[in-house]
C-alpha cells in the first residue's frame, strides 16, 4: 500500500496531526488503490458517459458516480486509468521519475541521514472541483474550469487537471516535504506533442521560522501589521494577473528571498542533473493563480529556449486553509513527457503509451544517469484524409460547436492510429448561414503500415459518429 510504503520516508517530516491524518489516508486510499490494481485487464466500465440525464451512473473501478449535464468524460479516456505508466519499470516516464526523485533524496535529508521527501505516486485521479481548483485559488471565471478543457465525471467530480490538486490535502495531513507524481487528463488538440492523458510532478517545501532562518531568529516570516484573515476566506471571483511580483503582502521580504534562493538554487541543481553540468539558463517571471511570485525555468537546449518547469512562493491562503498557518514554502511542478520527448529523442507523444516491445526494451533503469536515446525501428508511412462539414444552422465553433468535442469523438473511433488533426479551412455560408469546417486527419499506425482501405473505413465511421453526435452534414 502506497502510504506504508513510503512511511519509512516520513520521519523526517514534521507537521501536528501526521500520525492520526495518515491512519485516516491509509483507510481512504487502500481500496481506491487496490481497485486500480486489479483492473489491469479491465480497468473501468462505463455507462450513460456525456450523459444529461441526472439518474445515470458511470461505474469506475468499481465505484459508482452520478452523471449530470457537465459529464463529458469517454469511455476511451477512462480506459487509461490504472495504466500506470510512470511507475512501469523500465518505462522511459518512470525512468526520469526515479531520476527526479533521487535527486531530491539527495539533495535533502534529516538528521538522521534519511530522504527529507516522502513521495506520492499512485494517489487516485479522481478528484473534486475542489481538491483541483478552489483548494489551489483558481479564480471562479478561471479558462481552466470549462468543460472544453476538462473531464469531468459530474459538476463536482473530475479527472485531475494537474497533481498540484493533492498539495492542499496532504499539507493538511502535516506533510511539508513531498513530491507527487501522476497521470492528468487534459482535452486538447491532436499533435505528435499533445496528449489527453499525461504525467506531471509536483513538489512543496515548507519550512518555519526556525528552519528557515536558522540562528538569525530575530528575523521574521510575516510583516508586524499583517493580520490573519479568515481560514474559510472566499476564492477569487475574477481571474487577475495583475499580481505582485515581489512578493505577497504577508510575507516579509527577507523570508521570499531566503525561500526564493533556496528554491532556485535545488532546481537548477535539478536541471543540470538532467541536462549537464555545462548548463545556459534563465528564470521568467509567470502567474499561476496558487503561488507568488511565480517563474518558469527554461534551459537552452540545441539552440532554443525549452521551458522545464513552473515554480514560485505558495500563496499563504492554501497553508492557512490546511493548517500550516506559520509556514513559508516553495512548490514547483513538471510534465514527465515534455522532459522524456526531449532526454530520450522520443518523436511522438503517442510512443509512451505504446506496449510494443521494441520500443520498451530500449530503456533500462539499470543505470538512472545513462539516459538511452530512442531508437526508430521503423517508420509507417502516413495516409491523410479531410473531413468537410456543414455544421447545423445557427451554431458556431466556441458557441455550440468545441473542436475539443471534436477531438475526443476521433479519440474514442479511431484511437491512437490517428496522429495529427488540423482545422485547414472554415468559412460561413452567406446565403444560408450555414458554417462549414474542414479538419485535415493524418492516420499513422505507431507499430504497422495501414492500408487504404483500412483509413477509408476508419475515416467513415469518424464521420457516421460527427452526424450522429454532432447533426452535422457531410459535404
Amino acid at each position: 500500500m502506497l502510504i506504508l510504503r513510503q512511511w519509512r520516508h516520513l520521519k523526517g517530516a514534521s507537521g501536528t496531526g501526521l500520525t492520526n491524518c495518515l491512519t485516516t489516508q491509509i483507510g481512504q486510499y487502500d481500496s481506491k488503490l487496490n481497485s486500480q490494481e486489479n483492473s489491469i485487464k479491465h480497468r473501468c466500465m462505463a455507462t450513460s458517459v456525456g450523459a444529461a440525464d441526472p439518474k445515470g451512473v458511470l461505474q469506475i473501478n468499481g465505484q459508482t458516480y452520478p452523471t449530470d449535464d457537465w459529464t463529458n468524460v469517454t469511455p476511451k479516456i477512462l480506459s487509461y486509468l490504472g495504466a500506470n505508466k510512470h511507475v512501469q519499470r523500465n518505462h522511459p516516464l518512470s525512468i526520469l521519475r526515479q531520476r527526479i526523485v533521487n535527486y531530491f533524496y539527495a539533495a535533502y535529508r534529516n538528521s538522521r541521514g534519511n530522504p527529507l521527501f516522502s513521495v506520492y505516486d499512485q494517489l487516485s485521479p479522481i478528484v473534486t472541483v475542489e481538491q483541483n481548483f478552489d483548494n489551489l485559488l483558481f479564480p471562479t471565471d478561471h479558462v481552466s474550469r470549462a468543460r472544453s478543457d476538462c473531464y469531468y465525471i459530474n459538476r463536482h467530480q473530475l479527472l485531475r487537471a494537474h497533481t498540484t490538486a493533492h498539495q492542499a490535502d496532504l499539507i493538511a495531513c502535516g506533510l511539508d516535504n513531498f513530491l507527487v507524481a501522476g497521470e492528468v487528463y487534459r482535452r486538447d488538440e491532436i499533435d505528435s506533442t499533445h496528449y489527453p492523458v499525461f504525467h506531471q510532478l509536483d513538489a512543496v517545501r515548507l519550512l518555519t521560522k526556525e528552519t528557515l532562518f536558522g540562528r538569525n531568529q530575530d528575523l521574521e516570516i510575516f510583516e508586524n501589521d499583517w493580520q490573519l484573515k479568515s481560514k474559510t476566506s472566499a476564492i477569487p471571483e475574477t481571474s487577475s494577473k495583475c499580481l505582485d511580483q515581489t512578493k505577497q503582502v504577508c510575507h516579509t521580504l527577507e523570508a521570499v528571498k531566503l525561500m526564493e534562493h533556496e528554491m532556485k538554487d535545488v532546481l537548477v541543481g535539478l536541471a543540470r542533473d538532467l541536462f549537464g553540468t555545462q548548463l545556459e539558463y534563465r528564470w521568467v517571471d509567470t502567474y499561476f493563480p496558487f503561488t507568488q511570485p511565480s517563474w518558469e525555468l527554461e534551459v537552452l537546449f540545441k539552440g532554443n529556449w525549452l521551458e522545464v518547469l513552473g515554480c514560485g512562493i505558495m500563496r499563504h491562503e492554501i497553508l492557512q486553509r490546511s493548517g500550516a498557518h506559520n509556514n513559508i514554502g516553495y512548490a514547483f511542478g513538471l510534465g514527465l513527457e515534455r522532459l522524456a520527448m526531449v532526454l530520450f529523442d522520443i518523436p511522438d507523444i503517442r510512443l509512451f503509451w505504446s506496449n510494443d516491445s521494441g520500443f520498451l526494451n530500449q530503456f533500462s533503469e539499470e543505470n538512472l544517469q545513462k539516459l538511452s536515446k530512442y531508437k526508430p525501428i521503423s517508420v509507417y508511412p502516413q495516409c491523410t484524409n479531410d473531413l468537410s462539414f456543414w455544421l447545423p444552422l445557427g451554431v458556431e465553433v466556441d458557441a455550440g460547436f468545441a473542436c475539443n468535442d471534436f477531438y475526443d469523438l476521433v479519440r474514442t473511433v479511431a484511437g491512437d492510429v490517428v496522429e495529427q488533426i488540423s482545422l485547414i479551412d472554415r468559412f460561413k455560408n452567406r446565403k444560408t448561414g450555414k458554417s462549414s469546417l474542414c479538419f485535415r486527419i493524418v492516420y499513422r499506425h505507431m507499430e504497422r503500415t495501414l492500408t487504404q482501405a483500412e483509413v477509408n473505413d476508419i475515416h467513415k465511421r469518424i464521420a457516421d459518429a460527427c452526424v450522429e453526435n454532432f447533426r452535422v452534414e457531410i459535404r
